[in-house]
């Protein structure tokens, strides 16, 4: 194998949006067009017959939604394209926050009509915090909406990054029926398709092609002529440079359920988006090219498969050659595993892998030996900066409905919330029994409750607590021991026994920091530990 050609030909991506943008749809029609699947099958409502394919756990098909993370890969035009799908759902934020740490660039879903939403902002500015090159696609274009350049003036202003349009729409709403390529001056002119299954038929015409106008039709002809004239004249000149570093994204315009403008945005995510890139070490970088091989752990999913119980982790290739067999060495704990069972992924669809290269994604049987953030490497060691665990908003503690189920409660539990479901806190002296229980939002804690009685036969009801701060504490000892002994609010462990304070309020918190100038209250855990 050819490891520095292999680097070359992976594009490794994530598509970010508001709930609702079409993230799901849009992914299931980069993998039509990629080759992945014959027929996409949108989600839109609960009955529907067909659901997506990077929807596999049984809420995800009943409410229409992504809850988890999926790892999509396909070949297209010579790369190998690997396309970590993230919840939309505000409620699992996390779950997205740890899988754009394994991308090398970003999708951005915008609503034409809704232009940037909350949700987008945030993500964005994890983007830019991860200085990842983001491509912006204007979605649902054949429905009323913004105007174009309002469009991506607002994108602009409100993300605070250049903007650049590589193709441009002819006609909105119901008229809508192609784009112009900027860098080619080449249109595309799309046919309607009922259903949005298969891949639309596109006629591709030069800007000056005589037959245009009769094609278009006066006005729609005259007013993309004036549209062109007027987006030359404005404006820079499209730079890869700038893109790449994060100081421009480059926009397209479309519709993800009808299929129009998909092809030319999975294009410039070939042409465009960068392959692997180097990941920051504890001490220094380690970048693909280096022959020794390393990843990290950026998910873990738990019962992937249901009738096996089993436990997947899965890990970005950061260098070198992976190869199904290898004894690699966990950097948190010096243990050695040995990699025998790797798997690829088609959502929940898996195949065994006998070798990947840096930027491909590889599904790891997990006996319990891993966590979220572990650094795996064989040859020269290296550790990685952590993943960050994000302070919970919303606090609950579990009630048994049969006490005989004490103990599957309990591995339920650590196992769910080794794979982030929730976040688990523990009271002093009490060990594993009874911990609190920590979630961004309440959706989390149903799908807790329905995993704990599909896969641990566990029935349980939450009762909540009235804890809506959560900061991680750094101080020291004597500090922490002052704290124990207020009744304003409660200082308990996480899972890697770091003090973590609960509060009602943020007033509280705010007298414990002006009496203790050593006292550092954070709302995303410490990197210190790795893999924590």
């Amino acid at each position: 194998m050819d490891l520095a050609a292999e680097i070359a030909r992976r594009r490794t991506f994530a598509i970010i949006s508001h709930p609702d943008a079409g993230k799901t749809t849009l992914t299931e029609k980069l993998l039509l067009y990629g080759g992945a699947l014959h027929m996409a099958g949108a989600v839109k409502a609960r009955k529907a017959s067909r659901h997506a394919v990077s929807d596999w756990m049984e809420m995800e098909k009943e409410k229409g939604i992504s809850i988890t993370s999926s790892v999509l890969q396909f070949d297209y035009r010579g790369r190998r394209m690997n396309l970590l799908d993230t919840p939309g759902h505000a409620d699992f934020s996390e779950d997205t926050y740890r899988t754009l740490a394994a991308v090398d660039s970003a999708v951005m879903l915008v609503d034409s009509a809704k232009g940037v939403e909350e949700r987008t902002l945030r993500l964005f500015e994890v983007c830019r915090m991860r200085k990842l090159p983001v491509v912006t696609f204007a979605n649902k274009f054949d429905r009323p909406g913004k105007e174009p350049l309002d469009l991506m003036d607002e994108v602009g202003k409100t993300l605070g990054i250049d903007t650049f349009a590589l193709n441009w729409p002819i006609g909105s709403g119901s008229e809508f029926v192609g784009v112009l390529d900027r860098l080619t001056d080449e249109v595309l002119l799309f046919e309607r398709v009922p259903g949005g299954t298969e891949i639309v038929p596109v006629t591709r015409m030069a800007l000056d092609d005589p037959g245009l106008e009769a094609r278009l039709g006066p006005r729609a002809y005259e007013t993309l002529l004036l549209d062109h004239e007027l987006l030359s004249e404005a404006g820079d000149a499209w730079s890869v440079e700038r893109f790449l570093a994060g100081e421009v994204t480059p926009f397209f315009f479309g519709s993800a359920m009808t299929n129009f403008g998909v092809q030319p945005l999975l294009d410039a995510l070939v042409e465009h988006a960068p392959p692997p890139r180097p990941r920051v070490a504890v001490t220094g970088e380690r970048a693909p090219s280096d022959p020794d091989f390393s990843g990290f752990v950026f998910k873990i999913q738990a019962n992937m498969n249901p009738k096996h119980r089993d436990r997947i982790a899965f890990l970005r290739v950061v260098s070198g050659a992976f190869e199904r067999g290898m004894e690699v060495v966990v950097a948190r704990t010096g243990k050695t595993l040995k990699l025998s069972k790797p798997h690829t992924f088609m959502a929940s669809e898996r195949s065994i892998v006998d070798d990947a290269v840096p930027g491909d994604i590889v599904g790891l049987y997990d006996p319990g030996e891993l966590r979220i953030g572990d650094t795996l490497y064989a040859g020269a060691p290296v550790t990685f900066q952590g993943i960050p665990r994000f302070a919970p908003e919303l606090f609950s503690r579990v009630i048994l409905k049969d006490p005989t189920r004490r103990k599957h409660l309990q591995n339920g539990l650590v196992q769910l919330a080794q794979e982030g479901t929730v976040q688990l806190f523990f009271r002093e002296g009490l060990g594993a029994v009874d911990p609190y229980l920590g979630a961004v939002g309440q959706l989390q804690f149903e799908v807790l409750k329905e995993r704990l009685r599909n896969e641990y036969n566990v029935k349980a009801e939450l009762e909540g607590q009235p804890f809506r701060v959560a900061r991680w504490v750094v101080a020291p000892e004597s500090v922490v021991d002052w704290m124990k002994q207020r009744s304003d609010y409660l200082v308990v462990e996480d899972r890697d026994g770091r003090p973590v304070v609960l509060a009602n309020t943020p007033w509280s918190l705010a007298y414990a920091t002006n009496e203790h100038k050593d006292l550092e209250l954070l709302d995303t855990s410490p990197l210190e530990v790795p893999g924590s």
